[in-house]
């Protein structure tokens, strides 16, 4: 009988690729100062403060249309004193009204 040795196992590793480790540009190799410039790239993005931030810009822009509107209202009155000088509000008239 003859039996031939078998070859030990071998066991095999999966290979590691670096793609699938960290997507994007956080696994490529770059200088620091590239990550010092572009800071986007490479931080993970953070919900709360994204929500915070789109309240936020979307409250200033609510204020100003809300200014621009209470301003549009306004254009057409003027301060008018009558004759015993009191101050009331007016509407501008055209003459030819």
């Amino acid at each position: 009988m003859s039996s031939t040795p078998e070859p030990p196992a071998v066991k095999k590793e999966p290979t590691k690729e670096r793609n699938f480790e960290s997507p994007g540009l956080r696994g490529t190799q770059t200088t620091t100062l590239f990550r010092a410039v572009n800071p986007e790239l490479f931080i993970k993005p953070n919900k709360p403060v994204m929500a915070f931030g789109l309240v936020a810009l979307s409250l200033c822009v609510a204020y100003i249309g809300y200014l621009h509107a209470t301003q549009e209202n306004k254009k057409d009155l003027y301060e008018a004193i009558d004759s015993e000088g009191h101050h009331y509000m007016r509407r501008k008239t055209s003459k030819w009204d």
